[in-house]
């Protein structure tokens, strides 16, 4: 089930297993992919790079956060200033990840930097909870509460029942994923017509708000820092929430391989992409307090359908703003699929089981790990709430990804003479490291149990590292075992 790197390549019907040393033939240079080599190809542009980015990041958090945030601002003005800092924070993030996808040209993200700077063991850890937390849990709570979101305008007199919200996310779900594995053409065109799209609902809130402060609605944002008194507590807590409204900055590093002109394009589709998103959510959340006081927006349940009832029917027709909505709803986790870009790499690294490795071959996909990937979703789907899968997946990705950035800076002391086509000063990643492990503590603070017991999970990737990876000489009856378990897996 679990191997060694592979020294061979090795064709398997309809797919093809990718090279031994862990690295797809590169597309511009002048190493030449073998004959019957199946690669990756560079079908990422500028713009559907940017497309990834914003699509990515604006969905579920714009509606969640903004009370998270405001709860523990306890003030408009505050509230508004930590959305500028976390987009501010993003960006930092955003271009640390730009320097190590530029001098680090290989798929798979936060696994392959941390492969590069600390070695087997944390890579092997930080891709078993991507496998078991991260990528199902986080693909599960932003499908349930766009799930929500769909069935919110059949249900505006009544409670929404929790099974009609699941089973319509269910089919979300396995639609995207047979849609991502079919074509990386044709899920990056959808992507970018998504991500109009979005834009668009966007500026349905944004535009009636901007029009309101013209004819002089302001009384929400008089005496703007007027309110409850932010805790020490609390400031970080908004923060987090922030984050997690701006997360998606980083999923262009997945594809890196995929990514025409990587040493240009990186950078540019993340500057740009922050830029975008960061304005449009501060917009946002001027044009929901031009609408609705604090206190509203904090007795709310859903704050965007709160503003569409008071203001947004009045500027354009109800059904407008409810098909975009659903369109946001429905494909907001097409782009969360690129980490099976992640799940592709470790297989070629040795670190999860080696069918993972192949590719199909007309299509281009790594369609086993999606095929791993879609029942874990729909379990963590049926088993848990938004908020408990939220807090369960939060510690593993920013403890990860204050470990990512880190790595940075590590490397810059332990591979100097590394070629950084892109590098940015020091006191980036320091900052933003800091800030990602100061979360991680708080969060073990604030919610014990949810993020407890990802803590624990991920401690068992050290066991498993060992069983699974170092031990060798395992009894024949063992890797039996697991040789069946693969093959009922993926060909039952």
């Amino acid at each position: 089930m679990f191997r060694k790197a592979a020294v061979t390549t090795v064709s398997n019907g309809s797919y093809l297993q990718g090279q031994a040393n862990g690295r797809l033939p590169s597309m511009d240079s002048g190493q030449p992919a073998q004959e019957g080599k199946v690669v990756l190809k560079k079908k990422v542009t500028l713009l559907r790079g940017i497309s990834i980015i914003i699509g990515t990041i604006i969905g579920a958090g714009i509606f969640i956060s903004p009370k998270g945030i405001l709860k523990n601002t306890g003030s408009v003005g505050m509230s508004l200033t930590v959305w500028t800092a976390c987009g501010i924070l993003s960006l930092f993030g955003a271009l640390c990840y730009a320097e190590l996808g530029t001098c680090i040209k290989k798929s798979g993200g936060h696994y392959t930097y941390i492969l590069e700077a600390f070695g087997p063991l944390p890579a092997f850890v930080r891709v078993w909870v991507e496998l078991l937390i991260i990528r199902p849990a986080a693909t599960a709570v932003i499908s349930l509460a766009f799930g929500r979101y769909i069935l919110e305008p059949f249900f505006m007199q009544c409670e929404i029942p929790e099974l009609a919200i699941k089973l319509i996310t269910a089919v979300g779900i396995t639609l995207v994923m047979v849609l991502n594995s079919t074509s990386v053409s044709w899920s990056a065109r959808i992507q970018i017509f998504l991500t109009f799209c979005k834009l668009v609902a966007i500026l349905i809130i944004i535009v009636p708000g901007v029009i309101q402060l013209i004819k002089g609605e302001t009384q929400h944002f008089k005496n703007a820092f007027a309110g409850n008194d932010a805790s020490v507590m609390g400031l970080p807590l908004a923060f987090y929430s922030g984050m997690y409204a701006y997360s998606g900055w980083f999923y262009l590093n997945f594809v890196t391989e995929e990514v025409e002109n990587p040493e240009k394009n990186i950078p540019l589709a993340i500057c740009i992409s922050m830029i975008i998103v960061t304005v449009g959510y501060v917009l946002t959340n001027v044009a929901y307090f031009t609408t609705i006081s604090a206190g509203e927006l904090l007795l709310s349940k859903a704050v965007a359908v709160v503003s569409y009832r008071r203001k947004i029917q009045s500027y354009v027709p109800a059904a407008v703003p409810l098909c975009l909505v659903t369109v946001m709803s429905t494909f907001k986790v097409c782009p969360h699929l690129f980490p099976t870009r992640m799940f592709f790499v470790a297989s070629r690294e040795g670190h999860l089981p080696e069918i993972l490795s192949m590719i199909h071959v007309r299509k281009h996909t790594p369609l086993p790990a999606v095929i791993v990937l879609h029942p874990l979703t729909m379990i963590m789907l049926f088993n848990g709430d938004l908020y408990s899968l939220l807090n369960f997946l939060s510690f593993a990705r920013w403890l990860f990804i204050g470990l990512v950035v880190a790595g940075l800076i590590y490397l810059r002391y332990k591979r100097p003479d590394m070629p950084r086509p892109f590098k940015v000063p020091l006191f980036i990643p320091a900052l933003f490291s800091f800030t990602c492990l100061f979360m991680v503590a708080l969060s073990l603070y604030s919610d014990p149990v949810n993020t407890g017991i990802g803590f624990a999970i991920t401690l068992t990737g050290v066991p498993a590292y060992y069983l699974f990876i170092v031990w060798d000489k395992k009894p024949k009856w063992f890797r039996k075992l697991l040789d069946t378990f693969t093959a009922s897996l993926f060909f039952s």
